[in-house]
């Protein structure tokens, strides 16, 4: 059912760590193109060869994300010390069917995965018998659902000391405080385990179990972007026979999770081009590089990343649009315009927001007269 008029949509649950330098890992099967898009998006020179676990120690590469909107704000302010973002991308071996039993070296690669706050999760939607396929023929519907299983079955192995521990303590022990923490485990257990679903699709967790959540960081918890490799033919006529597939696995399976179509081969090629060779290949091909980056999270945890005083003891956050400061020239003209808002602590952060938090810090000593 949609929102009523004058409500905002409502929010999916935000599972994970806060932090500002997140992880995010490239997984998939062998020979799918995660070495080549590693490579791509860090300009790294990983090894990238034909054949399955290419790659078995994880290539890690701290990369930039450009963004004007830094650089004109910069400009604006001329602060002390300037921060740009940075996100650190893994690429991780290929995981096999059998994984969470330890296939391929499955387990040293899953615990890879635990160390990442969110996934690339890339799958191979291109036929070259020069490319060697694991399971023998290309279907990237089969293989999202093998990368699925296999990290859900990971969960189930994690979830079962966790919860036998607790029943020693909370249930048959003297630790009664932490009785809650077991029934929330139980119900985790229960979507893991009998229902066989990731803990992203859970559609409401509360606050306290996503604080037992945060506490585990389960495998299936990670937000997960879904990277299509196509040929270059396919990738500049925007035409794949797996596409519509894919989408609408990911629709019914992993609601609002992002589909995107990339191609390694073409990105590899404009890399070793120089800047006038690359707008012009794009020109004549009407294509273009791709370049992804995205984040959110809730205002007080926002608050808490400039420091963690500004979440305990958070009261509001006054937040107007870069688009309009831009626009009025200053902040008061912004405020003038009606452009300054009052938030509380369930306003979830979006792109391009400048935010100035107010708080009280809690329990702090009283100055003596």
């Amino acid at each position: 059912m949609p929102p009523k008029k004058g409500e905002a949509p409502k929010q999916p649950p935000l599972i994970g760590r806060f932090g500002t330098s997140l992880k995010i890992g490239i997984v998939g099967l062998p020979n799918v193109g995660k070495s080549t898009f590693f490579n791509v998006l860090t300009k790294s020179q990983a090894a990238a060869e034909n054949f399955p676990f290419c790659t078995i120690d994880p290539n890690e590469s701290r990369v930039p994300v450009p963004d004007e909107r830094f650089d004109f704000l910069c400009q604006y302010h001329k602060p002390a010390s300037k921060v740009p973002a940075f996100l650190n991308v893994v690429d991780i071996a290929g995981l096999v069917k059998g994984a969470h039993a330890g296939q391929g070296l499955g387990n040293a690669f899953l615990s890879h995965i635990s160390a990442c706050d969110g996934i690339f999760h890339m799958t191979r939607a291109f036929d070259d018998e020069d490319i060697i396929h694991v399971e023998g023929n290309v279907d990237p519907v089969r293989d999202i659902e093998i990368i699925h299983e296999e990290l859900r079955l990971k969960d189930e192995e994690m979830i079962a000391p966790i919860l036998d521990k607790l029943e020693k303590t909370a249930v048959r022990g003297s630790d009664k405080k932490l009785k809650p923490e077991y029934d929330i485990m139980l119900k985790i257990k229960n979507w893991i385990v009998d229902e066989k679903k990731h803990v992203r699709f859970y559609p409401d967790w509360n606050d306290k179990e996503i604080d037992v959540l945060n506490k585990y960081l389960f495998l299936t918890s990670k937000p997960m972007i879904y990277l299509v490799n196509l040929s270059e033919k396919d990738y500049i006529r925007k035409k794949n026979k797996w596409l519509a597939k894919i989408k609408e696995w990911v629709d019914a399976h992993d609601p609002g999770a992002m589909v995107i179509p990339v191609s390694g081969a073409i990105e590899s090629k404009l890399q070793d081009m120089e800047e006038e060779e690359r707008n012009k290949y794009c020109e004549e091909h009407k294509t273009q590089s791709v370049l992804l980056y995205f984040h959110t999270t809730k205002a007080p945890q926002a608050a808490g990343k400039i420091h963690t005083d500004f979440e305990k003891g958070f009261i509001m956050a006054e937040v107007m649009k870069y688009v309009d400061f831009k626009e009025e020239g200053s902040e008061s003209a912004a405020k003038a315009a009606g452009k300054y808002r009052q938030q509380g602590r369930n306003y979830v952060v979006e792109d391009g927001d400048i935010i100035f938090f107010k708080f009280n810090t809690p329990n702090a000593p009283k100055k003596k007269p």
